[in-house]
């Protein structure tokens, strides 16, 4: 049964509850924001950005740099140690160079004098088309903290040759995913030496990948110093080139590698990018504008707000399997709007923080819920577990929306039962009343058990009679049978009473006085729910259906039966019990006459035909016919021998008082 609260008071407890989501919403919120400030947390939106920026990877951009890669086939194939004779690389910047490219980017800092003859054949092939790679490296100290350049030769330099610093900073997991902000970084440069104008991106832009390691088109070292016998003819041809190391020995994160780093990519492969194919990367991202951006403070709250928000009204009204999955459905939205974000809009917004607060809400949500649900079964079984079967009561606790409260119309099945000659009994027992309590209680309870057992509502009780109906609260189509199948088991529990109370009698020498009970059933359309004040309520059931149930158990003693059922009751039972009609009876307030019948336990086709014409010579006056087979049907039927005996008499009188619930 509802709380008074619940039932009374319902506009209050739905502003209880978006009272409750506001407040839960509030606190969520302020726990996400914090919690995104965490410097830990960022690692968190890093590693989203790694799969939402690699998912569906984009295509390696056309006409892209080659690389160039001094990797263990060059090793193996010049045979020399490293750092290999700078009169090497001045080869292969002439080899390049007759072979038609336009840029040629060496990723090799010489900030150190080697042999003066070496380097002056360096210097004499450089020129404004060959980048050389400088370093700048932030160095603490007790006394200061200072970023130093390493950059080349002098003479170098003097050459023409253009110098982009190569230095690249990795994130607090040792990921790179930011494009350095030197305004002479090496692919700014070598975009600069090819003709392109680039523009920088924003401090923290974010780098898109195109690929795991070896995704630029490689070539060893050892083939470009000899292009016209390994290499296809015009691979180099107005292409941007970038040498290299490129080892393949060292390639996994844990291994660790010559100028090989971890990129957002790796989170698929576990492989580390060589430095080469990371500047060919950048580059590709100043010429095509690929990086991305975080977005800003503002549009991240604003998200926040919005999954909060759609949150709260998800979880409204409830929670369930339907909330569980449009919460995932939510999360899933998060992301896929993030990578769209991401892909088409260079923006990215960490759908992190929005899905915590989503999941937190209605996780939250769900648990208060929960809670609360538990509260309510405790108090619907309390609260009906007096009068309802154990069955009916666990489906309500299941699933209280079974319960309507209020009150309701609905078509019920309304049983009386009543001790005959109780007052006689009691009055015997006046001077022992534990006695009489004793053997009250021992009448209803067989009586309950088996209203409960047939999914019947035990109502109340009135001093030695017992209410009951079916088909509420929870819906029984087949109340009627279900409402006469109990009466049937109720008369057969009497009589095993009464056989134990008669040989507790004779074992004491006390007279037994023997129990008989009047059932009274009748169907039809009742206001059944909560009735009562707003400080004591109970469950009960009211109208002119239960009016004819209580009349019906009185009157059954007048035909000398235990059970009266009324002709809707009659119309729904007579396919499963043997009905038989006994007399219409005018019920007060009504002008109509209402048919009244019993079931019998067996009533073979002649004696149904025979009741039929005893009940038609009953209804015409004729009393001859119905004392010539008055007889015989109480040899057929025994159950209405009183009933035939007094109705050929004339003497059956149907007009007994009126009981009221």
């Amino acid at each position: 049964m509802a709380t008074r609260d619940s039932f009374f008071f319902a506009p209050r407890a739905l502003s209880s509850r978006w009272a409750q989501v506001l407040t839960l919403a509030v606190f969520v919120f302020m726990g996400v924001t914090l919690i995104t400030r965490l410097p830990a947390w960022s690692l968190i939106d890093d590693r989203a950005f790694d799969y939402l920026s690699t998912i569906g990877a984009e295509p390696l951009p056309e006409h892209g740099p080659i690389i160039v890669a001094i990797d263990e086939p060059a090793l193996a194939e010049i045979n020399t140690q490293w750092p290999w004779p700078r009169s090497l690389h001045a080869r292969l910047i002439s080899q390049l160079r007759a072979a038609g490219a336009r840029v040629i980017a060496l990723d090799i800092v010489f900030s150190e004098p080697s042999v003066p003859v070496e380097d002056e054949a360096l210097a004499a092939v450089l020129g404004s088309d060959v980048v050389l790679a400088g370093d700048e490296t932030f160095v603490t100290s007790s006394q200061a903290d200072q970023f130093i350049r390493v950059l080349p030769l002098k003479m170098f330099s003097d050459r023409q040759a253009l110098t982009g610093i190569a230095s690249i900073s990795l994130d607090g997991d040792g990921v790179l995913r930011e494009i350095p902000s030197y305004d002479d970084g090496f692919a700014a440069i070598v975009a600069a030496a090819a003709g392109l104008e680039v523009e920088l991106p924003e401090p923290g832009s974010r780098i898109q990948v195109f690929g795991g390691p070896r995704s630029y088109p490689t070539v060893s070292y050892y083939q470009a110093l000899d292009p016209e016998n390994f290499l296809p003819p015009g691979l180099f041809k107005d292409r941007l080139v970038i040498v290299g190391l490129s080892l393949q020995n060292a390639p996994s994160i844990t291994s660790g590698g010559a100028d090989a780093f971890a990129t957002s990519h790796t989170v698929h492969t576990g492989k580390l990018v060589a430095g080469a194919e990371i500047q060919a990367t950048i580059f590709d991202n100043l010429r095509l504008k690929r990086s991305i951006v975080d977005a800003s403070g503002t549009a991240k709250q604003l998200l926040l707000l919005a999954a909060i928000s759609a949150a709260a009204v998800l979880v409204r009204k409830g929670t369930g399997w339907r909330t569980v999955a449009a919460q995932a459905a939510a999360i899933l939205v998060l992301f896929a709007g993030s990578h769209i974000a991401v892909r088409f809009g260079r923006i990215f917004v960490s759908p992190i923080g929005p899905s915590l607060a989503f999941f937190g809400i209605v996780a939250a949500q769900a648990m208060l819920d929960y809670a609360q649900e538990r509260k309510s079964r405790r108090q619907i079984t309390r609260a009906f577990s007096q009068y309802l079967a154990p069955a009916l009561v666990d489906q309500l606790a299941r699933d209280p929306s079974k319960l309507k409260l209020g009150g309701e119309k609905r078509e019920l099945s309304i049983l009386f039962c009543d001790v005959r000659g109780f007052t006689t009994i009691a009055e015997q027992l006046k001077d022992d009343p534990e006695q009489l309590t004793m053997l009250i209680n021992r009448l209803l309870t067989p009586l309950s058990d088996i209203v409960l057992s047939h999914g019947g509502t035990i109502d109340k009780y009135i001093g030695d009679c017992v209410m009951a109906f079916w088909n509420a609260p929870l819906d029984d189509p087949a109340h009627a049978v279900h409402a006469v199948s109990a009466a049937l088991g109720m008369l057969d529990s009497i009589e095993a009473l009464n056989a134990e109370l008669k040989a507790e009698a004779v074992a004491v020498g006390r007279t037994h006085y023997p129990l008989r009970i009047g059932i009274g059933i009748n169907t039809g359309d009742c206001v059944v729910g909560n009735m009562g004040s707003t400080r004591r309520f109970d469950y009960s059931a009211l109208g002119d259906a239960v009016n004819l149930a209580a009349r019906l158990e009185s009157a059954s003693k007048n035909y000398g039966l235990s059970l009266l059922i009324g002709g809707k009751t009659a119309d729904a039972v007579r396919d499963r019990y043997a009905v038989l009609e006994l007399d219409r009876i005018a019920v007060k307030g009504k002008t109509e006459e209402l048919p009244v019948s019993t079931v019998v336990r067996a009533c073979d086709d002649l004696a149904c035909a025979a009741h039929q014409k005893f009940l038609q010579a009953r209804y015409r006056g004729d009393l001859e016919l119905q004392r010539s087979l008055a007889p015989d049907l109480m040899k057929s039927i025994p159950e209405l021998a009183t009933y035939y005996g007094a109705a050929s008499c004339g003497s059956a009188d149907a007009t007994g008082p009126e009981r009221k619930p």
